[in-house]
């Protein structure tokens, strides 16, 4: 279990810390990151859950999360046009 463990880091510390990770998944270790720093979660994750206020709206492949209407308008805000 990571909680923000991105926030804070330079690229170059955020680079070592993304390869720590992938090495320890390669071991076969499951892990569950909550993270805001979200170019690292989208190197790394094969999938995202995303919860707002403890709802549900969105869990799959990071590409279909963040191309998700309820993801952009809730982290975005209403009228996002990324």
């Amino acid at each position: 279990m990571l909680d923000e463990i991105a926030g804070g880091l330079t690229e170059r510390e955020c680079q070592s810390l993304l390869a720590a990770i992938r090495d320890v998944h390669a071991s076969g270790v499951t892990i569950v990151w909550i993270e805001h720093v979200v170019h690292a979660l989208l190197s790394v994750a094969e999938r995202l859950v995303v919860l707002n206020f403890g709802k549900l709206i969105a869990d799959g492949r990071p590409e279909d999360v963040m191309r998700s209407k309820d993801v952009k308008s809730v982290y975005l805000g209403e009228d996002a046009h990324v």
